[in-house]
């Protein structure tokens, strides 16, 4: 695992062209195993003594302190998929046009196609499919009766996209993704997912230089000790895990991060309403418990 200044040094060889981006990668990656953390590494305890505070900045407690971090680095899977977007977004905003062809070759390739049921008088959308009365199908715009509705095919939907995008066929989530997912999808959301694609294709090498830039800055943050406080092990644990820090005002309970003070130090009248919405909560998670129900 490399330390912090090594990992300093490697970002600004990749930001530089000094080093290729597959090899960065790899320096990066070809000490870590698994169930290994950084904090367990020389360079981290050497650098953390220097830095922790002798008591909590929370509620000022001396036993078993540690570093908290605010902000964790995140998968680097994360950070592609984020500059891939941008890239995405960039296909479209410069009004990039996916070849016809090519596009319904990708949506027939790539997903299922489950056509929506449409009146053979008006072709209104949907029609009432009746169970115990004939004819089956009574539509609701024009009131015809049908047994059989029609459907429109793949390639007529895509030639309303190419005329008209706000059309309301081509709104419908009629695609099935084939992938073990089966996510639906319309139209725009599929052209979006293959401009996508083909930003990832056409950019390869500078999304992932870009990505991995910016995953090494994250990392390099948590290494830096930059968004860190020194806290005990009790304070650490209601922040890490809770979401939660000790009131400022009575410095006794906890709070949500999000609220101003504890239920405690709330004024009376709203005190009382907060005390009782716990309780309901609280009696209704007891319920579902005993019912079984998730």
């Amino acid at each position: 695992m490399m330390t912090y200044s090594e990992l300093i040094e490697l970002r600004q060889k990749l930001a530089n062209g000094e080093i290729a981006l597959e090899l960065s990668r790899d320096l990066f990656w070809k000490d870590h195993k698994e169930g290994k953390r950084s904090w367990q590494t020389k360079d981290w305890k050497e650098r953390r003594a220097k830095v922790i505070k002798d008591k909590c900045e929370v509620c000022g407690s001396k036993e078993t302190l540690t570093l908290q971090h605010h902000s964790h680095p995140r998968k680097y899977a994360d950070y592609e998929r984020d500059v891939t977007k941008k890239y995405a977004q960039s296909l479209i905003e410069s009004n990039s046009v996916i070849n016809k062809t090519e596009f319904s070759e990708y949506v027939q390739k790539t997903y299922e196609y489950e056509p929506v049921p449409l009146c053979p008088n008006c072709e209104g959308r949907k029609p009432n499919r009746r169970m115990r009365k004939t004819p089956q199908y009574l539509c609701t715009k024009c009131k015809h009766e049908f047994n059989e509705p029609v459907y429109k095919v793949v390639n007529e939907l895509i030639e309303s996209l190419y005329e008209n995008e706000e059309a309301i066929e081509v709104q419908d989530k009629c695609f099935v993704s084939k992938d073990q997912w089966n996510n639906q999808y319309n139209l725009w959301q599929i052209r979006s997912w293959m401009l996508r694609e083909m930003a990832k294709t056409k950019d390869i090498a500078s999304i992932g230089k870009e990505a991995f830039l910016l995953y090494l800055d994250d990392n390099i943050k948590y290494l830096s000790f930059e968004d860190t406080i020194t806290a005990c092990k009790k304070c650490a644990f209601n922040l890490d895990l809770n979401n939660l820090e000790l009131c400022p005002k009575c410095k006794e309970y906890y709070k949500g991060i999000e609220y101003p003070t504890c239920i405690q130090c709330l004024p009376e009248g709203k005190r009382k309403m907060a005390l009782a919405k716990v309780e309901f909560g609280k009696g209704m998670r007891d319920m579902h418990e005993s019912l079984g129900i998730d």
